[in-house]
């Protein structure tokens, strides 16, 4: 075999090789993750979860350093948006989530009307507004607040989750209620923060919490 050939087949073996490795490179990166990118791996377990995932844990979950899962997520959220998807990837309670984007809102109203989902009572409703916005609240002060009783709705918020026991108030032992995290993923909102403010609705009294008291504490 003369020289030339010798070399010219070295050279075609060694681009071969580099054209293999070019090849297999990508699925090595991902053989760990069990999905064809991190961001088919985010969707993937953000369609499964049933509450907000942080980005610590899907990186947890995927095996991937918790920067490139925080870009993938970032960039997820972006092109969503960008492409004007039924959905949008939003941060809310320490961890992302997908919703239907507002631009949806009609639509998804008009399911939830038709009997499609299991709504709240209006008395519920108007009693978790309440909490929400007084919490940490008394289950007396909120009696008070709605001028009737609020026992059974408080065990109906409590058993889907909305609501939870904060502690006790002090000398009375009255028992005092927060809203969860699962309220704040059920409005899509980050933090109480975000709950749209409400002192124009209210009576312009400065004495209204001593009101509120004397009515609870029936003094």
């Amino acid at each position: 075999m003369s020289k030339s050939m010798s070399k010219s087949m070295s050279k075609s073996m060694s681009n071969e090789s580099v054209a293999t490795e070019s090849m297999t490179e990508p699925d090595d990166m991902t053989d760990g993750i069990g999905a064809p990118s991190i961001a088919a791996a985010i969707e993937a377990l953000l369609l499964l979860t049933d509450e907000p995932m942080s980005v610590l844990a899907l990186a947890e979950a995927i095996k991937c350093p918790s920067d490139d899962v925080w870009e993938s997520v970032h960039d997820l959220a972006k092109q969503y948006t960008e492409q004007g998807r039924g959905f949008e990837l939003r941060e809310v309670a320490g961890g992302w989530r997908f919703y239907t984007r507002a631009d949806c809102a009609p639509l998804v109203e008009r399911w939830v009307l038709d009997g499609q989902q299991a709504r709240l009572t209006q008395a519920s409703l108007e009693t978790l507004a309440v909490i929400a916005y007084r919490q940490p609240v008394s289950r007396g002060r909120i009696s008070a607040i709605r001028g009737v009783n609020v026992d059974g709705v408080i065990r109906t918020l409590l058993s889907r989750g909305l609501i939870a026991e904060g502690g006790d108030q002090g000398e009375s032992g009255s028992i005092l209620y927060v809203t969860t995290a699962h309220f704040l993923e059920r409005l899509g909102i980050a933090s109480l923060d975000d709950l749209p403010p409400i002192a124009e609705h209210l009576p312009d009294l400065a004495d209204l919490d001593d009101v509120l008291d004397s009515v609870a504490t029936g003094d």
